[in-house]
């Protein structure tokens, strides 16, 4: 178990020191913006949707680890994901990071399941959530930012 637990906390680090389409997107057609007001991380994602498929994905801001690495990871998800998958996604990170049983294990989440930690730190769930709120407010395309208050 402890194998895992530093497996998990080396892809972490990793998309925090390298995260994964990290930057403004041309052509993004869908744009939101999310703050967490208790630690300061704030993410604009960005996407390209073409007939209600992610085609790319792509964020900036600045933030803790596991929001960067969770941006990155769930930037890496997204693309090729039809809006149906991505409600699927969303809903298997969701109980990932916030229900005691974690994941359905018929969920498909792969390298996703790094983020699985965060459960055991509760004041970090916050922190690796707020990228899939905002995920959810650039698809319903809001102008106002979420916050995770």
């Amino acid at each position: 178990m402890a194998d895992l637990r530093d497996l998990y906390q080396e892809v972490i680090l990793d998309h925090t020191r390298r995260p994964r389409n990290f930057g403004r997107l041309a052509g993004a057609n869908r744009c939101a913006e999310g703050f967490n007001p208790l630690c300061g991380d704030n993410v604009t994602l960005y996407l390209k949707l073409v007939d209600s498929v992610i085609e790319d994905a792509r964020f900036e801001g600045n933030g803790c680890a596991i929001s960067t690495a969770s941006a990155s990871l769930m930037t890496e998800a997204l693309k090729g994901k039809t809006l149906d998958e991505v409600q699927v996604l969303f809903g298997a990170v969701h109980a990932l990071l916030t229900s005691a049983d974690g994941a359905d294990p018929a969920a498909s989440l792969g390298k996703l399941e790094v983020l699985s930690g965060v459960r055991e730190f509760p004041v970090r769930v916050k922190c690796a959530t707020l990228p899939w709120h905002t995920l959810q407010a650039a698809l319903r395309d809001e102008a106002r930012p979420v916050s995770t208050e």
